[in-house]
Protein backbone atom coordinates (compact mmCIF):
# COMPACT_ATOMS: atom_id res chain seq x y z
CA UNK A 1 0.00 0.00 0.00
CA UNK A 2 1.30 3.39 -0.95
CA UNK A 3 2.40 5.58 1.93
CA UNK A 4 1.38 9.08 2.67
CA UNK A 5 2.59 11.10 4.86
CA UNK A 6 -5.95 16.57 3.11
CA UNK A 7 -22.38 27.47 5.13
CA UNK A 8 -23.22 26.52 8.20
CA UNK A 9 -26.58 25.00 7.31
CA UNK A 10 -29.37 26.82 9.11
CA UNK A 11 -31.63 23.82 8.77
CA UNK A 12 -29.67 21.95 11.48
CA UNK A 13 -31.78 21.02 14.45
CA UNK A 14 -30.64 22.56 17.72
CA UNK A 15 -29.47 19.43 19.47
CA UNK A 16 -27.48 18.06 16.57
CA UNK A 17 -25.63 21.34 16.20
CA UNK A 18 -24.53 21.18 19.83
CA UNK A 19 -23.76 17.47 20.15
CA UNK A 20 -20.47 17.70 22.04
CA UNK A 21 -18.55 19.60 24.72
CA UNK A 22 -19.54 17.29 27.52
CA UNK A 23 -17.39 15.61 30.12
CA UNK A 24 -16.06 13.13 27.61
CA UNK A 25 -14.29 10.57 29.74
CA UNK A 26 -15.05 8.48 32.80
CA UNK A 27 -11.51 9.18 34.05
CA UNK A 28 -10.54 12.13 36.20
CA UNK A 29 -8.49 15.06 34.90
CA UNK A 30 -5.38 13.92 36.76
CA UNK A 31 -5.38 10.67 34.83
CA UNK A 32 -5.70 12.54 31.54
CA UNK A 33 -2.73 14.74 32.43
CA UNK A 34 -0.72 11.67 33.45
CA UNK A 35 -1.52 10.02 30.15
CA UNK A 36 -0.34 13.06 28.22
CA UNK A 37 2.96 13.10 30.10
CA UNK A 38 3.46 9.41 29.43
CA UNK A 39 2.66 9.84 25.75
CA UNK A 40 5.13 12.70 25.44
CA UNK A 41 7.82 10.60 27.10
CA UNK A 42 7.22 7.74 24.69
CA UNK A 43 7.71 10.14 21.80
CA UNK A 44 11.37 10.70 22.63
CA UNK A 45 12.78 9.01 19.55
CA UNK A 46 16.44 8.29 18.80
CA UNK A 47 17.75 8.05 15.27
CA UNK A 48 20.18 5.12 15.49
CA UNK A 49 23.56 5.63 13.92
CA UNK A 50 27.06 4.19 13.83
CA UNK A 51 30.33 6.05 14.40
CA UNK A 52 32.25 7.13 11.35
CA UNK A 53 35.34 4.99 10.76
CA UNK A 54 37.96 7.77 11.06
CA UNK A 55 39.65 7.34 14.46
CA UNK A 56 43.33 8.13 13.86
CA UNK A 57 43.17 11.92 13.81
CA UNK A 58 42.04 13.24 17.17
CA UNK A 59 42.19 16.56 18.99
CA UNK A 60 42.43 17.71 22.59
CA UNK A 61 39.12 18.55 24.26
CA UNK A 62 40.56 21.89 25.41
CA UNK A 63 40.46 23.05 21.79
CA UNK A 64 36.69 22.77 21.91
CA UNK A 65 36.64 25.14 24.90
CA UNK A 66 38.78 27.64 22.99
CA UNK A 67 36.53 27.40 19.93
CA UNK A 68 33.35 28.02 21.90
CA UNK A 69 34.88 31.08 23.56
CA UNK A 70 35.68 32.44 20.12
CA UNK A 71 32.19 31.65 18.81
CA UNK A 72 29.84 32.16 21.79
CA UNK A 73 26.65 32.09 19.69
CA UNK A 74 27.03 28.31 19.56
CA UNK A 75 26.36 28.25 23.29
CA UNK A 76 22.92 26.56 22.97
CA UNK A 77 24.63 23.59 21.26
CA UNK A 78 27.51 23.04 23.72
CA UNK A 79 25.90 19.97 25.25
CA UNK A 80 25.24 18.37 21.84
CA UNK A 81 28.75 19.09 20.57
CA UNK A 82 30.40 17.74 23.72
CA UNK A 83 28.28 14.59 23.64
CA UNK A 84 29.04 14.00 19.98
CA UNK A 85 32.82 14.22 20.41
CA UNK A 86 32.87 12.37 23.73
CA UNK A 87 31.27 9.39 22.01
CA UNK A 88 33.87 9.66 19.23
CA UNK A 89 36.78 10.04 21.68
CA UNK A 90 37.41 13.43 20.06
CA UNK A 91 38.22 11.98 16.62
CA UNK A 92 37.80 14.33 13.68
CA UNK A 93 34.41 13.79 12.02
CA UNK A 94 34.63 15.88 8.85
CA UNK A 95 38.05 14.73 7.67
CA UNK A 96 39.49 11.58 6.11
CA UNK A 97 43.22 11.40 5.32
CA UNK A 98 43.49 15.07 6.20
CA UNK A 99 40.89 16.16 3.63
CA UNK A 100 37.32 17.33 4.10
CA UNK A 101 34.79 14.64 3.22
CA UNK A 102 31.99 15.21 0.74
CA UNK A 103 29.40 15.72 3.48
CA UNK A 104 31.18 18.91 4.56
CA UNK A 105 30.37 20.52 1.23
CA UNK A 106 26.83 19.17 1.31
CA UNK A 107 26.22 20.70 4.73
CA UNK A 108 27.76 24.04 3.81
CA UNK A 109 25.63 24.18 0.67
CA UNK A 110 22.40 23.49 2.56
CA UNK A 111 23.29 26.03 5.23
CA UNK A 112 23.82 28.64 2.53
CA UNK A 113 20.45 27.80 0.99
CA UNK A 114 18.20 27.44 4.02
CA UNK A 115 15.32 29.09 2.19
CA UNK A 116 15.08 25.88 0.16
CA UNK A 117 14.17 24.26 3.47
CA UNK A 118 11.54 26.90 4.16
CA UNK A 119 13.78 28.51 6.81
CA UNK A 120 14.60 32.24 6.90
CA UNK A 121 16.49 32.37 10.18
CA UNK A 122 20.08 33.60 9.83
CA UNK A 123 22.74 31.14 10.97
CA UNK A 124 25.55 32.33 13.26
CA UNK A 125 28.95 33.15 11.73
CA UNK A 126 28.10 32.55 8.03
CA UNK A 127 31.24 34.34 6.83
CA UNK A 128 33.45 32.21 9.07
CA UNK A 129 31.82 29.06 7.71
CA UNK A 130 32.41 30.16 4.13
CA UNK A 131 36.02 31.19 4.67
CA UNK A 132 36.99 28.06 6.61
CA UNK A 133 35.48 25.65 4.08
CA UNK A 134 36.83 27.68 1.14
CA UNK A 135 40.37 27.63 2.53
CA UNK A 136 40.46 23.84 2.64
CA UNK A 137 42.78 22.73 -0.20
CA UNK A 138 41.93 19.22 -1.45
CA UNK A 139 45.13 19.16 -3.57
CA UNK A 140 47.56 19.92 -0.75
CA UNK A 141 50.59 17.59 -0.66
CA UNK A 142 50.34 16.85 3.06
CA UNK A 143 46.82 17.82 4.04
CA UNK A 144 46.01 18.17 7.73
CA UNK A 145 42.67 18.69 9.42
CA UNK A 146 41.88 22.19 10.61
CA UNK A 147 40.37 22.19 14.10
CA UNK A 148 38.40 25.40 13.53
CA UNK A 149 36.89 24.07 10.31
CA UNK A 150 36.08 20.78 12.02
CA UNK A 151 34.32 22.39 14.97
CA UNK A 152 32.62 25.02 12.82
CA UNK A 153 31.05 22.28 10.68
CA UNK A 154 29.89 20.30 13.70
CA UNK A 155 28.44 23.35 15.45
CA UNK A 156 26.70 24.44 12.24
CA UNK A 157 25.34 20.92 11.79
CA UNK A 158 23.52 21.22 15.10
CA UNK A 159 22.27 24.66 14.07
CA UNK A 160 21.01 23.15 10.81
CA UNK A 161 19.36 20.27 12.66
CA UNK A 162 17.57 22.61 15.01
CA UNK A 163 16.28 24.82 12.20
CA UNK A 164 15.31 22.19 9.64
CA UNK A 165 14.55 19.03 11.62
CA UNK A 166 13.29 20.32 14.97
CA UNK A 167 11.83 23.65 13.90
CA UNK A 168 10.61 26.55 15.95
CA UNK A 169 10.49 26.42 19.74
CA UNK A 170 7.84 24.67 21.81
CA UNK A 171 6.64 28.05 23.02
CA UNK A 172 6.10 29.12 19.40
CA UNK A 173 4.06 26.06 18.47
CA UNK A 174 1.92 26.52 21.59
CA UNK A 175 1.47 30.21 20.74
CA UNK A 176 -0.18 29.14 17.48
CA UNK A 177 -2.41 26.67 19.37
CA UNK A 178 -0.53 23.51 18.44
CA UNK A 179 -0.72 21.18 21.45
CA UNK A 180 0.64 17.99 19.91
CA UNK A 181 3.73 16.80 21.84
CA UNK A 182 6.93 17.73 20.02
CA UNK A 183 9.40 15.05 18.93
CA UNK A 184 12.89 14.77 20.42
CA UNK A 185 15.76 13.48 18.30
CA UNK A 186 19.31 12.44 19.22
CA UNK A 187 20.90 14.52 16.46
CA UNK A 188 24.43 13.49 17.37
CA UNK A 189 23.55 9.91 16.39
CA UNK A 190 22.01 11.12 13.15
CA UNK A 191 25.22 13.02 12.39
CA UNK A 192 27.17 9.80 12.83
CA UNK A 193 24.87 8.13 10.33
CA UNK A 194 25.25 11.00 7.85
CA UNK A 195 29.05 10.93 8.10
CA UNK A 196 29.06 7.18 7.52
CA UNK A 197 27.60 7.75 4.05
CA UNK A 198 30.96 8.46 2.45
CA UNK A 199 30.81 9.03 -1.26
CA UNK A 200 27.03 9.29 -1.19
CA UNK A 201 24.73 12.25 -1.31
CA UNK A 202 23.15 12.98 2.05
CA UNK A 203 19.79 13.02 0.23
CA UNK A 204 20.00 9.23 0.13
CA UNK A 205 19.61 9.20 3.89
CA UNK A 206 16.18 9.42 5.49
CA UNK A 207 16.14 12.62 7.50
CA UNK A 208 14.64 12.75 11.00
CA UNK A 209 11.51 14.65 10.01
CA UNK A 210 7.94 13.65 9.12
CA UNK A 211 7.82 12.36 5.54
CA UNK A 212 5.47 15.11 4.31
CA UNK A 213 8.30 17.61 4.85
CA UNK A 214 10.40 16.28 1.98
CA UNK A 215 7.40 16.04 -0.33
CA UNK A 216 6.39 19.63 0.38
CA UNK A 217 10.01 20.74 -0.04
CA UNK A 218 9.96 19.38 -3.60
CA UNK A 219 6.79 21.32 -4.38
CA UNK A 220 8.27 24.44 -2.81
CA UNK A 221 11.05 24.33 -5.39
CA UNK A 222 8.55 23.79 -8.22
CA UNK A 223 6.31 26.67 -7.15
CA UNK A 224 9.25 29.03 -6.74
CA UNK A 225 10.47 28.15 -10.22
CA UNK A 226 6.97 28.72 -11.57
CA UNK A 227 6.67 32.03 -9.75
CA UNK A 228 10.01 33.21 -11.17
CA UNK A 229 8.84 32.90 -14.77
CA UNK A 230 5.06 33.44 -14.64
CA UNK A 231 3.01 36.62 -14.14
CA UNK A 232 -0.04 34.62 -12.97
CA UNK A 233 -2.64 37.04 -14.29
CA UNK A 234 -6.22 36.48 -13.18
CA UNK A 235 -8.41 34.20 -15.27
CA UNK A 236 -11.75 35.89 -16.04
CA UNK A 237 -15.09 34.43 -15.05
CA UNK A 238 -16.05 31.23 -16.85
CA UNK A 239 -19.52 31.02 -15.34
CA UNK A 240 -21.98 29.02 -17.41
CA UNK A 241 -19.34 27.34 -19.58
CA UNK A 242 -19.97 23.64 -19.98
CA UNK A 243 -18.52 20.66 -21.90
CA UNK A 244 -18.72 21.15 -25.67
CA UNK A 245 -18.64 24.94 -25.48
CA UNK A 246 -15.97 27.00 -27.23
CA UNK A 247 -14.50 30.17 -25.71
CA UNK A 248 -11.22 32.07 -25.41
CA UNK A 249 -11.27 31.58 -21.63
CA UNK A 250 -11.12 27.80 -22.14
CA UNK A 251 -7.59 28.06 -23.52
CA UNK A 252 -6.62 30.13 -20.47
CA UNK A 253 -8.06 27.47 -18.18
CA UNK A 254 -6.12 24.73 -19.94
CA UNK A 255 -2.88 26.70 -19.78
CA UNK A 256 -3.30 27.43 -16.06
CA UNK A 257 -4.15 23.81 -15.27
CA UNK A 258 -1.21 22.62 -17.37
CA UNK A 259 1.19 24.77 -15.36
CA UNK A 260 -0.29 23.40 -12.13
CA UNK A 261 0.10 19.81 -13.34
CA UNK A 262 -3.57 18.93 -13.80
CA UNK A 263 -4.00 19.22 -17.59
CA UNK A 264 -2.14 17.05 -20.10
CA UNK A 265 -3.75 17.91 -23.45
CA UNK A 266 -3.62 20.67 -26.09
CA UNK A 267 -3.59 24.05 -24.34
CA UNK A 268 -4.24 26.01 -27.53
CA UNK A 269 -7.66 24.44 -28.07
CA UNK A 270 -10.63 26.62 -27.12
CA UNK A 271 -13.05 23.69 -26.88
CA UNK A 272 -14.29 22.40 -23.51
CA UNK A 273 -13.32 18.76 -24.01
CA UNK A 274 -13.06 15.69 -21.77
CA UNK A 275 -9.40 16.41 -21.00
CA UNK A 276 -10.33 19.79 -19.52
CA UNK A 277 -13.20 18.35 -17.52
CA UNK A 278 -10.95 15.66 -16.02
CA UNK A 279 -8.31 18.28 -15.23
CA UNK A 280 -10.89 20.44 -13.48
CA UNK A 281 -12.05 17.48 -11.42
CA UNK A 282 -8.49 16.70 -10.31
CA UNK A 283 -7.90 20.36 -9.45
CA UNK A 284 -11.13 20.47 -7.43
CA UNK A 285 -10.17 17.31 -5.56
CA UNK A 286 -6.75 18.78 -4.73
CA UNK A 287 -8.34 21.93 -3.32
CA UNK A 288 -11.17 20.27 -1.40
CA UNK A 289 -13.86 21.75 -3.64
CA UNK A 290 -17.11 20.20 -4.82
CA UNK A 291 -16.05 17.97 -7.74
CA UNK A 292 -18.25 18.71 -10.75
CA UNK A 293 -15.68 19.32 -13.50
CA UNK A 294 -17.04 22.83 -14.17
CA UNK A 295 -15.13 26.15 -13.85
CA UNK A 296 -17.42 27.76 -11.28
CA UNK A 297 -16.57 30.89 -9.25
CA UNK A 298 -15.01 28.91 -6.38
CA UNK A 299 -12.74 26.96 -8.72
CA UNK A 300 -11.65 30.09 -10.63
CA UNK A 301 -10.96 31.88 -7.33
CA UNK A 302 -8.58 29.11 -6.23
CA UNK A 303 -6.84 29.16 -9.62
CA UNK A 304 -6.24 32.89 -9.23
CA UNK A 305 -4.60 32.73 -5.80
CA UNK A 306 -1.10 34.23 -6.29
CA UNK A 307 1.78 31.77 -6.39
CA UNK A 308 3.53 33.68 -3.62
CA UNK A 309 0.53 32.99 -1.39
CA UNK A 310 0.77 29.27 -2.15
CA UNK A 311 4.51 29.37 -1.45
CA UNK A 312 3.81 30.86 1.98
CA UNK A 313 1.24 28.13 2.57
CA UNK A 314 3.75 25.40 1.69
CA UNK A 315 6.42 26.89 3.96
CA UNK A 316 4.01 27.11 6.91
CA UNK A 317 3.07 23.47 6.58
CA UNK A 318 6.69 22.38 6.19
CA UNK A 319 7.25 23.93 9.60
CA UNK A 320 4.29 22.01 11.04
CA UNK A 321 5.82 18.81 9.67
CA UNK A 322 8.88 19.43 11.86
CA UNK A 323 6.65 19.27 14.92
CA UNK A 324 5.34 15.75 14.29
CA UNK A 325 6.91 12.38 15.15
CA UNK A 326 9.18 11.02 12.41
CA UNK A 327 7.16 7.83 12.04
CA UNK A 328 5.08 5.34 13.99
CA UNK A 329 5.06 1.54 13.80
CA UNK A 330 1.57 1.12 15.27
CA UNK A 331 -2.03 1.73 14.30
CA UNK A 332 -3.04 5.37 14.68
CA UNK A 333 -5.75 7.83 13.74
CA UNK A 334 -5.15 11.28 12.28
CA UNK A 335 -7.73 14.00 11.79
CA UNK A 336 -6.70 16.88 9.53
CA UNK A 337 -9.04 19.69 10.52
CA UNK A 338 -8.90 21.85 7.32
CA UNK A 339 -9.28 18.73 5.17
CA UNK A 340 -12.34 17.55 7.14
CA UNK A 341 -10.95 14.01 7.01
CA UNK A 342 -10.14 11.16 9.37
CA UNK A 343 -7.25 8.97 8.17
CA UNK A 344 -6.66 5.51 9.60
CA UNK A 345 -3.06 4.25 9.46
CA UNK A 346 -0.99 1.21 10.25
CA UNK A 347 2.76 1.84 10.50
CA UNK A 348 2.49 4.99 8.36
CA UNK A 349 0.54 3.19 5.61
CA UNK A 350 -2.88 4.69 4.96
CA UNK A 351 -5.59 2.05 5.34
CA UNK A 352 -8.70 4.15 4.73
CA UNK A 353 -10.19 7.61 5.20
CA UNK A 354 -13.61 9.10 5.78
CA UNK A 355 -15.26 12.49 5.99
CA UNK A 356 -15.61 14.23 9.35
CA UNK A 357 -17.35 17.32 10.68
CA UNK A 358 -15.14 19.58 12.84
CA UNK A 359 -15.68 22.64 15.03
CA UNK A 360 -16.98 25.94 13.75
CA UNK A 361 -14.63 28.91 13.75
CA UNK A 362 -16.20 30.12 17.01
CA UNK A 363 -15.92 26.62 18.55
CA UNK A 364 -12.61 25.45 17.13
CA UNK A 365 -11.46 21.83 17.37
CA UNK A 366 -8.21 21.77 19.37
CA UNK A 367 -4.94 20.57 17.80
CA UNK A 368 -3.65 17.92 20.20
CA UNK A 369 -2.73 14.28 20.81
CA UNK A 370 -4.44 11.53 22.81
CA UNK A 371 -4.83 7.78 23.00
CA UNK A 372 -8.12 6.16 22.05
CA UNK A 373 -9.24 4.12 25.02
CA UNK A 374 -13.01 3.55 24.97
CA UNK A 375 -15.83 2.84 22.53
CA UNK A 376 -19.25 3.73 23.94
CA UNK A 377 -22.27 2.23 22.18
CA UNK A 378 -25.75 3.79 22.45
CA UNK A 379 -24.33 6.72 24.45
CA UNK A 380 -26.08 9.23 26.65
CA UNK A 381 -25.35 12.87 25.92
CA UNK A 382 -24.63 14.95 29.01
CA UNK A 383 -25.43 18.49 27.95
CA UNK A 384 -22.71 21.05 28.80
CA UNK A 385 -23.70 23.94 31.04
CA UNK A 386 -23.15 26.44 28.23
CA UNK A 387 -25.67 24.69 26.00
CA UNK A 388 -28.18 24.32 28.84
CA UNK A 389 -27.85 28.01 29.69
CA UNK A 390 -27.74 29.48 26.18
CA UNK A 391 -29.92 27.10 24.20
CA UNK A 392 -32.04 24.70 26.21
CA UNK A 393 -33.41 27.04 28.92
CA UNK A 394 -34.61 29.62 26.36
CA UNK A 395 -36.24 26.78 24.40
CA UNK A 396 -37.91 25.46 27.59
CA UNK A 397 -39.39 28.89 28.28
CA UNK A 398 -41.09 28.79 24.90
CA UNK A 399 -42.03 25.11 25.07
CA UNK A 400 -42.71 23.38 28.39
CA UNK A 401 -42.45 19.96 26.74
CA UNK A 402 -39.10 20.68 25.11
CA UNK A 403 -37.16 18.25 27.33
CA UNK A 404 -39.57 15.34 26.77
CA UNK A 405 -39.88 16.02 23.06
CA UNK A 406 -36.10 15.73 22.69
CA UNK A 407 -35.83 12.51 24.69
CA UNK A 408 -34.07 14.26 27.58
CA UNK A 409 -34.23 13.93 31.33
CA UNK A 410 -33.37 16.35 34.14
CA UNK A 411 -31.28 14.51 36.74
CA UNK A 412 -30.53 17.29 39.23
CA UNK A 413 -29.32 20.84 39.62
CA UNK A 414 -25.78 22.26 39.64
CA UNK A 415 -24.40 25.81 39.57
CA UNK A 416 -27.94 27.14 39.41
CA UNK A 417 -28.74 25.15 36.26
CA UNK A 418 -30.63 21.91 35.66
CA UNK A 419 -28.44 18.90 34.89
CA UNK A 420 -29.77 17.47 31.65
CA UNK A 421 -28.85 14.44 29.59
CA UNK A 422 -30.28 13.01 26.40
CA UNK A 423 -31.20 9.34 26.32
CA UNK A 424 -29.65 6.87 23.85
CA UNK A 425 -31.37 6.45 20.51
CA UNK A 426 -31.25 7.37 16.83
CA UNK A 427 -32.08 11.02 17.55
CA UNK A 428 -29.32 11.39 20.15
CA UNK A 429 -26.94 14.19 19.17
CA UNK A 430 -23.97 11.81 19.53
CA UNK A 431 -25.59 9.26 17.25
CA UNK A 432 -25.20 5.57 18.03
CA UNK A 433 -21.56 5.42 19.18
CA UNK A 434 -18.83 7.67 20.53
CA UNK A 435 -15.06 7.19 20.79
CA UNK A 436 -13.21 8.50 23.83
CA UNK A 437 -9.55 9.38 24.27
CA UNK A 438 -8.91 11.06 27.65
CA UNK A 439 -8.04 14.74 27.28
CA UNK A 440 -8.56 18.04 29.03
CA UNK A 441 -10.43 19.59 26.09
CA UNK A 442 -13.63 17.49 26.33
CA UNK A 443 -13.18 16.54 22.67
CA UNK A 444 -13.97 13.13 21.25
CA UNK A 445 -15.16 11.43 18.07
CA UNK A 446 -18.79 10.42 17.63
CA UNK A 447 -21.60 9.44 15.28
CA UNK A 448 -24.35 11.89 14.36
CA UNK A 449 -27.97 11.71 13.13
CA UNK A 450 -27.24 14.55 10.68
CA UNK A 451 -25.73 12.44 7.92
CA UNK A 452 -26.34 14.99 5.16
CA UNK A 453 -23.55 17.23 6.46
CA UNK A 454 -20.90 14.74 5.32
CA UNK A 455 -21.82 15.57 1.73
CA UNK A 456 -20.78 19.20 2.13
CA UNK A 457 -17.34 20.20 0.83
CA UNK A 458 -16.77 22.46 3.87
CA UNK A 459 -17.69 20.73 7.12
CA UNK A 460 -17.03 23.04 10.09
CA UNK A 461 -20.37 22.71 11.87
CA UNK A 462 -19.74 21.25 15.35
CA UNK A 463 -19.01 22.72 18.77
CA UNK A 464 -15.49 21.27 18.75
CA UNK A 465 -16.03 17.52 18.81
CA UNK A 466 -15.48 15.49 15.65
CA UNK A 467 -18.36 13.73 13.92
CA UNK A 468 -17.32 10.63 12.00
CA UNK A 469 -18.79 9.69 8.63
CA UNK A 470 -18.20 5.93 9.05
CA UNK A 471 -18.63 5.20 12.78
CA UNK A 472 -19.34 1.47 12.46
CA UNK A 473 -16.19 0.98 10.37
CA UNK A 474 -14.13 2.90 12.92
CA UNK A 475 -15.59 0.82 15.77
CA UNK A 476 -14.70 -2.37 13.90
CA UNK A 477 -11.13 -1.14 13.36
CA UNK A 478 -10.63 -0.21 17.00
CA UNK A 479 -12.09 -3.50 18.26
CA UNK A 480 -10.24 -5.74 15.80
CA UNK A 481 -8.07 -7.25 18.54
CA UNK A 482 -11.19 -8.68 20.19
CA UNK A 483 -12.61 -11.36 17.88
CA UNK A 484 -15.93 -11.40 19.75
CA UNK A 485 -16.79 -7.98 18.33
CA UNK A 486 -18.18 -8.99 14.95
CA UNK A 487 -19.90 -6.56 12.59
CA UNK A 488 -23.26 -7.96 13.67
CA UNK A 489 -22.46 -7.48 17.37
CA UNK A 490 -21.29 -3.92 16.77
CA UNK A 491 -24.49 -3.09 14.87
CA UNK A 492 -26.63 -4.60 17.63
CA UNK A 493 -24.82 -2.62 20.34
CA UNK A 494 -25.21 0.60 18.35
CA UNK A 495 -28.98 0.10 18.08
CA UNK A 496 -29.64 -1.46 21.50
CA UNK A 497 -30.67 1.78 23.17
CA UNK A 498 -28.69 0.85 26.30
CA UNK A 499 -25.32 2.48 26.93
CA UNK A 500 -22.35 0.09 26.86
CA UNK A 501 -18.71 1.14 27.34
CA UNK A 502 -15.97 -1.10 25.90
CA UNK A 503 -12.33 -0.62 26.95
CA UNK A 504 -9.93 -1.23 24.07
CA UNK A 505 -7.37 -4.00 24.50
CA UNK A 506 -4.79 -1.79 22.80
CA UNK A 507 -4.85 1.99 23.01
CA UNK A 508 -4.62 3.75 19.66
CA UNK A 509 -2.78 7.08 19.20
CA UNK A 510 -4.96 9.92 17.92
CA UNK A 511 -3.52 13.03 16.27
CA UNK A 512 -5.74 16.04 15.72
CA UNK A 513 -3.66 18.14 13.32
CA UNK A 514 -3.93 21.19 11.10
CA UNK A 515 -2.44 21.11 7.59
CA UNK A 516 -3.55 23.46 4.83
CA UNK A 517 -0.99 22.09 2.35
CA UNK A 518 -0.04 18.42 2.02
CA UNK A 519 0.54 15.71 -0.57
CA UNK A 520 -1.95 12.88 -0.97
CA UNK A 521 -1.33 9.19 -1.60
CA UNK A 522 -1.04 9.92 -5.35
CA UNK A 523 1.75 12.44 -4.64
CA UNK A 524 -0.50 15.32 -5.68
CA UNK A 525 -0.14 18.63 -3.87
CA UNK A 526 -3.31 19.58 -1.97
CA UNK A 527 -4.36 22.93 -0.55
CA UNK A 528 -7.18 23.66 1.88
CA UNK A 529 -8.70 26.85 3.24
CA UNK A 530 -7.26 28.12 6.50
CA UNK A 531 -10.62 27.79 8.25
CA UNK A 532 -9.34 28.91 11.68
CA UNK A 533 -6.97 31.61 10.42
CA UNK A 534 -3.87 29.82 11.77
CA UNK A 535 -1.48 30.21 8.82
CA UNK A 536 -0.72 33.91 8.72
CA UNK A 537 0.64 34.28 12.26
CA UNK A 538 3.05 31.38 11.72
CA UNK A 539 4.00 32.61 8.23
CA UNK A 540 4.94 36.02 9.64
CA UNK A 541 7.19 34.46 12.29
CA UNK A 542 8.93 32.23 9.73
CA UNK A 543 9.40 34.70 6.88
CA UNK A 544 10.55 37.58 9.08
CA UNK A 545 13.39 35.41 10.37
CA UNK A 546 12.52 36.65 13.87
CA UNK A 547 10.65 33.58 15.06
CA UNK A 548 11.97 31.80 18.12
CA UNK A 549 13.84 28.52 17.51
Amino acid sequence: MKKTPYILLTALILLTAFGCKQNATPNKQSKADSLKKKAAKEWTKTIPGSFSDQTKAVFDSSQLVVFLKKYPDFGPYVKDINLFYSKRKFAYAWYADGKLIEQAGNLADRLNNLQNEGVFKAIPYPKSLDSLTFEADPKAANPKPNINTELMLTAQYFVFSKLTFQGMSDSTSKAVNWFLPRKKIAYDDYLDTLLKQKGKSDSSLTEPVYRQYGLLKNFLAKYRALDAKEKWTAIPSAKGIKPGDSSAVISKLKTRLYKLGDFKGDTSSKVFDADLQNALKQFQQRYGLAVDGLPGPGTIAEMNVPLKTRIRQIIVNMERCRWLPVSLSTDYLAVNIPEFKLHVYHADSLLWSCNVVVGQKVHQTVIFYGQMQYVVFSPYWNLPESIVRNEVLPAMRHNRNYVNEHNMVITGKENGLPVIKQKPGPANSLGLVKFLFPNSYSIYLHDTPSRSLFGESSRAFSHGCIRVGEPAKLASFLLKYDSTWTAAKISKAMHLGKEQTVTLKQKVPVFIAYFTAFTDRNNLLNFRKDIYGRDEQLASMILSGNGKY
